[in-house]
């Protein structure tokens, strides 16, 4: 009897110790779960291909950071507007996508977290492109990583400069008025112009080059707008010229398009000056397509072109600070930055990247590579609305003929410095 009482007490204490066992098992190994930090993460929408790149790059982030999960969200339209609307609300994302030309304004309204204190000497500052990287500083501080560029070059269409005995791009603005000449056609000889020599586009992004070849500016020392002085005005005047005088250039809207790649890949235009972001458009979308790219046309001996830049940058009120910038970190890392870029859609803002990818030597975008040391950023001021919308309403009268190009810019800088002091004050 005893034996068994004690056999049985003996099991039943087994039993509890197994028990004990595992509850100390889950107690000192908790789920999880509960150990991983979420990162939000937004941007703004783009192609298939590179929303596809973007979430293979984050699961590789998290394959790497097993405790870090990233919450991508897509904001389509308004992105800024939403942007600044949840940074208020206190609702913005850890980490997001800030444009150059939006990067004055919000480093200034202290919405941004500083990233000095967490770059560390291995993650090699001095590799980025410093005219990219200078963009996203403000009062000694640096507020965001790029992430990758894009500089302007010229397009030509090889087979229509061939045509008409070219064997080189134009590589002055005289040149380009001189091929734009030869090269606009109107094959039914009715006086409607099928094919014109080069497209223009009338964006500020577009025209601002111009506006400093002669020693132009857009803004002057204290943000207000500037276009409207002599020198502003000699390079705003090529472009007026040679589309109402010389009628050798169009606009998207002439020839039933909505972009400069696309009237140029249509052929209706023979050159145009764009983006690296046109060739896996022109590549993918017209495959048959022969077109080369060179440096955008010295104007007045000078060369010039813009420089359109993004970051990644850190919501000063994030709750998991150190796994945002991990996140921030990997993605402008070599690394990161050399999965983002390595198939053409985008440049990358460090330079022993590109140098791995070749980019220096390749036929079409070699040349991108060399503006971004003469570029200019495509950076306006705290209050590039005001200015950007009241140049291109004004430049887009005079451009198509309705008043004179010196009016429409004392007008347009007129209401665009109007409108910045109501906002200042």
């Amino acid at each position: 009897m005893n034996k068994k009482l004690f056999s049985f007490l003996g099991i039943l204490l087994g039993f509890s110790l197994v028990i004990v066992g595992f509850n100390n098992l889950f107690l000192s190994n908790p789920s999880t779960s509960s150990d991983i930090v979420t990162i939000k993460l937004s941007g703004w929408g783009a192609s298939a291909v590179e929303q596809k790149l973007l979430k293979q790059l984050l699961q590789d982030f998290e394959v790497v950071h097993p405790a870090i999960k990233v919450k991508y969200e897509v904001i389509n339209d308004q992105y800024m507007d939403v942007i600044k609307t949840r940074l208020v609300g206190e609702a913005a994302p850890d980490v997001f996508y800030l444009d150059a030309l939006e990067a004055p304004f919000l480093m200034s309204q202290n919405v941004l977290e500083p990233l000095d204190s967490y770059i560390k000497p291995e993650f090699d500052l001095n590799d980025f492109e410093q005219t990219l990287l200078n963009s996203f500083k403000y009062e000694n501080q640096i507020y965001g990583l790029p992430k990758d560029y894009s500089t302007l070059a010229l397009f030509f269409n090889k087979q229509a400069l061939s045509e008409k005995g070219f064997t080189n791009p134009p590589a002055t603005w005289k040149e380009l008025l001189s091929y734009s000449h030869k090269l606009t056609e109107d094959s039914n000889k009715d006086g409607r112009i099928d094919k014109y020599g080069f497209g223009e586009i009338a964006e500020l992004a577009r025209q601002a080059y111009k506006i400093k070849a002669y020693n132009g500016q857009i803004i002057n020392k204290n943000g207000y707008a500037a276009f409207a002085s002599p020198e502003a005005l000699k390079g705003l005047q090529l472009a007026v010229k040679q589309y109402i005088e010389e009628k050798t250039s169009a606009q998207k809207t002439d020839v039933g398009t909505n972009s400069g790649s696309e009237m140029f890949a249509q052929g209706k235009v023979a050159m145009v000056i764009e983006g690296n972001w046109a060739i896996p458009y022109l590549k993918e979308t017209f495959p048959n397509l022969e077109f080369g790219t060179a440096e955008v046309p010295t104007i007045n001996a000078k060369k010039g072109t813009m420089v359109f830049t993004v970051a990644y940058v850190m919501n000063k009120k994030a709750k998991h600070k150190a796994e945002a910038w991990e996140l921030i970190s990997y993605l402008t890392g070599k690394q990161g930055m050399t999965k983002w870029t390595e198939n053409g859609i985008a440049l990358p803002t460090r330079k022993s990247v590109a140098d791995k990818l070749g980019y220096e030597q390749d036929s079409l975008r070699s040349v991108f590579v060399a503006g971004v040391d003469y570029a200019i950023p495509w950076q306006i001021g705290k209050y590039s609305a005001p200015i950007i919308n009241n140049f291109e309403n004004q430049f887009t009268s005079a451009i198509l003929g309705q008043q004179p190009l010196e009016k429409a810019m004392r007008k347009a800088q007129l209401e665009a410095n109007k409108q910045i002091k109501t906002i200042e004050y």
